[in-house]
């Protein structure tokens, strides 16, 4: 699992803290030593704690202990410790406890969801968006990794897809599909995933060579046609079901014969409950 490096942090330290803690320099306790504890109200799946105890440690202090990402942490669980000067510990607390809450929130969502997957059908995969919160990419990434789930796309760079705004410059779907032969062979190390219109769109792309169709707001009934369809013909096709997809309806769509999930809900599903308790040390 990757981690976030310091120029990410630190750039997220400046953020809060551009000069320094007015509360705390105000109070003039410099001399004075502490420990913060931050636990969980609620049943999580751990992620991004390295980067909320490097936060800490980029900011003077010490961490005593630390559950790592992918962890399953009960309530009340104790998932981050660290110590030192009031003043160092006071400026960590705030910002090392909102990494926690928003990544095992994110983490906790994608493993509940990709355990209603496996309940149905264990070879189909979770995946998420590139819908994530702007400027916090990676942080996102790590999040739904943590929880068992795989990014949809990493960028632009990475994967081709083809949306209906990609097929407006050919006269017609004819002349798209016959394309679709000649950047297979130009982009011959990837798969060539298309977004279908409809049921006949889906048919026909299976013959004209694409890889993986991804149904956006597909109806069920539809979904289950062209799973069976490809099946039938091209059992080497995928199908992604894509569009209003999330924890509550997730087995419907898995049901149908679908290869993965995408799915945007995840990254909006709110804020772990945790609390913190801090302590002076004589």
């Amino acid at each position: 699992m990757f981690k976030l490096n310091d120029i990410e942090l630190l750039e997220y330290i400046k953020e809060d803290m551009p000069y320094f803690d007015l509360t705390t320099t105000l109070q003039d306790m410099s001399d004075k030593q502490s420990r913060m504890q931050i636990f969980t109200r609620e049943d999580i799946v751990v992620a991004c704690s390295e980067e909320a105890a490097r936060v800490a440690m980029l900011l003077g202090c010490e961490i005593y202990s630390m559950l790592p990402s992918k962890t399953i942490a009960k309530q009340g669980d104790m998932l981050l410790e660290f110590g030192g000067s009031y003043e160092n510990v006071q400026s960590a607390w705030r910002s090392a406890q909102l990494i926690l809450e928003y990544s095992c929130k994110i983490a906790t969502y994608a493993y509940e969801m990709k355990q209603e997957i496996s309940s149905v059908n264990p070879h189909c995969e979770l995946l998420v968006t590139r819908k994530h919160f702007p400027f916090a990419k990676r942080f996102c990434i790590k999040s739904i990794m943590c929880g068992g789930a795989m990014p949809h796309r990493l960028g632009l760079s990475e994967t081709v897809l083809f949306f209906a705004h990609h097929r407006k410059v050919y006269a017609n779907d004819e002349a798209f599909y016959k394309a679709l032969s000649e950047i297979k062979i130009k982009a011959i190390e990837k798969k060539i995933v298309v977004e279908p219109k409809d049921l006949d769109d889906a048919m026909a792309l299976m013959k004209y060579g694409a890889d993986v169709l991804q149904m956006d707001k597909t109806s069920l009934q539809i979904l289950k046609e062209i799973t069976t369809y490809r099946d039938k013909y091209y059992p080497y096709v995928k199908i992604l079901g894509a569009g209003g997809i999330d924890k509550e309806n997730v087995k419907e769509f898995v049901a149908t014969g679908i290869d993965g999930v995408v799915t945007s809900r995840i990254y909006f599903c709110g804020m772990a409950d945790m609390g913190s308790q801090l302590k002076m040390i004589d």
